[in-house]
């Protein structure tokens, strides 16, 4: 059985955002088991030829983007009854993005992960077995654009506490009605 885009806002759906090695994935598996909600992964989504670019240090142009972002979409208006709601680790880092998986998601909400450069890369030179260098966090940082007050869908949070201070706080943020909000 289909569900309509009306039956579909009952599910709800967050994407955890922000530049490589910032917790994203980290943040979206612990959310999603505290909420009982299915955990995707967007770089799982990601085309092999992009996979083959970051991997050798080459950033992503929006051309390589737009495809990987309808699937993006896709998977967090899938309706099958096997979960309640979706939480999606995704940089969505310009708004552009952000207003595509919009349209693709009504009611999508969006927890911003943000913070000092420096930690993000340190984390990044820490981090093993994955296909983004950190060479390529300047990059990122360039083509970031901070949600603003106009996106009150988003709800702002510091990445620099411990891992579970962090999901405390996400959770929270997601139990109350979206408005822009910036949790320390």
């Amino acid at each position: 059985m289909n569900e309509s885009p009306v039956d579909q806002k009952h599910r709800p759906a967050v994407v955890i955002m922000g530049v490589s090695g910032c917790g994203k994935t980290a943040v979206a598996l612990v959310v999603a088991d505290r909420l009982h909600w299915r955990a995707l992964d967007a770089d799982d989504l990601h085309a092999p030829g992009s996979v083959a670019k970051m991997r050798a240090g080459v950033p992503l142009s929006d051309a390589d983007r737009w495809p990987w972002l309808d699937r993006v979409g896709a998977a967090l208006v899938d309706t099958s009854p096997s979960h309640d709601g979706t939480v999606m680790a995704c940089s969505a880092l310009r708004r552009a993005y952000r207003d595509r998986l919009r349209a693709a998601c009504p009611g999508l909400r969006f927890l911003f992960l943000d913070g000092d450069p420096d930690l993000i890369a340190t984390r990044l030179a820490r981090r093993r077995g994955h296909y983004m260098p950190p060479g390529l966090l300047a990059s990122q940082l360039q083509t970031l654009e901070r949600p603003g007050l106009d996106e009150p869908d988003v709800l702002h949070l510091d990445l620099a506490p411990p891992l579970n201070e962090v999901v405390e706080r996400a959770c929270a943020a997601l139990a109350s009605p979206p408005a822009h909000t910036t949790i320390p």
